[in-house]
């Protein structure tokens, strides 16, 4: 299940703001510092059950090779609801964090729904 976000906490648009960070510092205390939380909680964050898209672009952003990584169902669904955050980076710095949907998530999430339903197809 994803990791839900705290007020105070590693909310979305905070994880967005830290990658940000990472990738134009490369320090993850400099990049926690930035977003107002430590660096020991960047981590704890990182290793949580239900946190492996944080861990995979804090991969991504320090140049780790990518590992192979399966969407569960639930964060599907959750992508599917409320689309990804991209982080902008323009001349190796962070200059924004925007909102993308997710179509390709929703799709799958709605043919995953159609199945569980045993629909025939239209005007079944």
């Amino acid at each position: 299940m994803p990791v839900r976000p705290r007020k105070d906490g590693w909310t979305p648009a905070r994880q967005a703001a830290f990658l940000g960070a990472l990738a134009q510092g490369r320090s993850v205390e400099a990049a926690a510092r930035r977003v107002g939380l430590s660096r020991e909680s960047a981590y704890r964050l990182r290793t949580k059950p239900g946190a492996g898209s944080f861990a995979a672009a804090w991969d991504k952003v320090t140049g780790k090779p990518p590992v192979k990584r399966k969407v569960t169902p639930e964060e599907r669904a959750v992508r599917a609801r409320f689309g990804l955050l991209k982080v902008r980076m323009y001349g190796g710095r962070h200059v924004a964090t925007e909102l993308k949907p997710d179509n390709r998530a929703l799709l799958s999430f709605l043919a995953q729904l159609d199945r569980a339903g045993g629909s025939d197809g239209p005007g079944a």
